[in-house]
């Protein structure tokens, strides 16, 4: 009976230390999870990392229920360092739930840019369905001692869902041939030759290989483009087909990063190009650069492998090069875009490469009750939680119109459209915190030509530190980062007698972080 009793008394203290530790964890979670609400600038539905640097989005695959968003991550620091890759995973591309650091730097150099897939007919040997990574060696020793063949190509694979990462032992699978820049590698299984290819950028040009099990990989073809000036270094390239909207049509879409001054409105940018590809070389009758965003703040975008549907689903890095490393946060740095949908349509003779929000994020947009808006909707009202909201309308316009976001302090966001020149601007030079950077304030003022238009449908999707514009469901869009010492409360138009405002809606966004 003595000992029954012992027993019990144990067992009893085991559970009690159970609920304990249960219960501190908890209070962690929740700890951990109120620091994130209150951190200013932390973004209430964008995905961040939970502390430290991040940039490029890589490895974007589905599967298993899951899309899986690796990223360019430094765990040590607020400022760029040698490269992980960061982990997480959603259901939806708006939940995202943290998982453990998946590659980290090792003898052959940091882990920078790269793509994953799943190989679903085990040609690499690693396993069925095995999710193989493919990404650039950066070898911070040879770069500084001179060498040109710093940059080279490897592989990994996990085979339970990019929990735990094994890196291939004939690592490099791609040895350097000499040039400074040799990166970003981005696979995909071609359907029309069942064979995995990829595109691959070298200094200022697009190469492409094709391999039949991941490990060997010959050289195809290289795509250039005749820029006057050059657009400086090429990064983080995507290649995909999409069906013209509305037709039986098919073209094929090559993206393409650039870092300096290449963007349309200074710093970094993303530009695609829609032309035909047939298995080997991608060849494109398109004479101006278009553009993924013409804000400052959307780089190094790729799209998502492997997806349910085939839809082209795409994320980029919320930044620019020119002033990433000092935004004015303190704990961690940078955020993605929303996720957003790609589509093709043609306008004109011209095609253009639409990108909206995807479906699902009207899921987590609610009604506001009228108490909690006052003045004048549409033309000048106050919502204590508008820079956590999406305000949509559509306009019929002569000459200019003007709109304005503004704060109790006075500081405040323009957008602006003049129907005599199609010239659509944003302007920050009063948007709050912008002293931080000599860059950030040189790119105050950004532009986007639409062309002259009597009609116009306008969406602005504001979080704490980001100003997301898609004009006509997404054919020109326009993001930028912001850091308003309050937020903005304020909703003001300037319109002439001959414009007007149809459909307005505001709508308040759930809070996911």
């Amino acid at each position: 009976m003595r000992k029954f009793k012992f027993l019990i008394i144990v067992v009893l203290l085991v559970v009690g230390c159970k609920k304990t530790t249960q219960s501190k964890h908890d209070i962690i979670r929740q700890t951990v999870h109120e620091s994130l609400k209150t951190e200013k600038y932390r973004p209430k539905f964008h995905f961040t990392p939970k502390a430290n640097w991040m940039n490029d989005p890589n490895g974007l695959v589905y599967y298993n229920d899951n899309y899986h968003l690796f990223y360019q991550y430094y765990p040590d620091s607020t400022v760029w360092g040698p490269m992980h890759w960061g982990h997480a995973r959603s259901k939806d591309l708006l939940n995202w739930e943290h998982r453990p650091v998946a590659l980290y730097p090792d003898s052959l150099g940091y882990i920078f840019s790269g793509s994953a897939v799943i190989d679903k007919n085990n040609s690499s040997g690693f396993g069925q369905d095995a999710m193989i990574a493919m990404f650039t060696y950066h070898d911070p020793i040879k770069e500084k001692a001179g060498a040109n063949d710093y940059q080279t190509q490897g592989i990994a694979y996990s085979t339970n869902e990019g929990e735990t990462w094994t890196k291939y032992e004939g690592n490099p699978v791609i040895k350097n041939p000499g040039i400074r820049d040799f990166r970003d590698p981005k696979v995909f299984w071609n359907e029309d030759l069942s064979k995995w290819q990829m595109v691959l950028v070298a200094k200022d040009h697009v190469q492409i290989y094709e391999s039949e099990n991941l490990k060997n990989w010959t050289k195809i073809s290289a795509f250039r483009y005749a820029d006057h000036p050059p657009l400086g270094v090429w990064e983080c390239p995507d290649l995909f087909k999409l069906k013209v909207a509305g037709t039986d049509e098919e073209k094929w879409i090559l993206i393409i990063s650039h870092g300096g001054e290449s963007g349309p409105n200074g710093g970094s940018g993303t530009r695609y190009f829609v032309g035909d590809y047939d298995g080997t070389t991608f060849t494109t009758e398109q004479e101006e650069s278009q553009w993924i965003d013409y804000g400052t703040d959307n780089y190094a975008g790729v799209t998502y492998n492997n997806t349910p549907n085939k839809k082209r689903l795409f994320i980029g890095w919320m930044s620019n090069w020119n002033y990433a490393v000092v935004t004015p946060t303190e704990t961690w740095r940078s955020a993605m875009t929303l996720p957003r949908e790609l589509l093709l349509i043609k306008k004109d003779n011209t095609y253009l490469v639409k990108s909206k929000p995807i479906v699902d994020f009207e899921s987590l947009l609610v009604d506001i009750p009228e108490s909690e808006i006052s003045g004048s909707v549409p033309t000048n009202f106050r919502y204590d939680r508008l820079q956590q909201s999406v305000i949509s309308f559509d306009t019929e316009l002569q000459g200019a119109m003007a709109f304005e976001l503004s704060n109790t302090i006075g500081e405040n966001y323009k957008i602006e459209y003049n129907s005599d020149n199609g010239v659509f601007s944003i302007d920050r030079s009063a948007s709050g915190h912008v002293d931080f950077s000599d860059a950030f304030k040189k790119t105050s003022r950004q532009n986007m030509n639409i062309g002259q238009r009597t009609n116009l449908s306008i969406t602005i999707i504001l979080d704490a530190s980001s100003v997301e514009i898609f004009i006509d469901d997404g054919a020109y869009v326009m993001t930028t980062q912001v850091f308003p010492n309050e937020n903005y409360t304020h909703f003001k138009t300037y319109l002439n007698q001959d414009t007007t405002i149809k459909n307005f809606k505001i709508k308040k966004v759930k809070e996911i972080w």
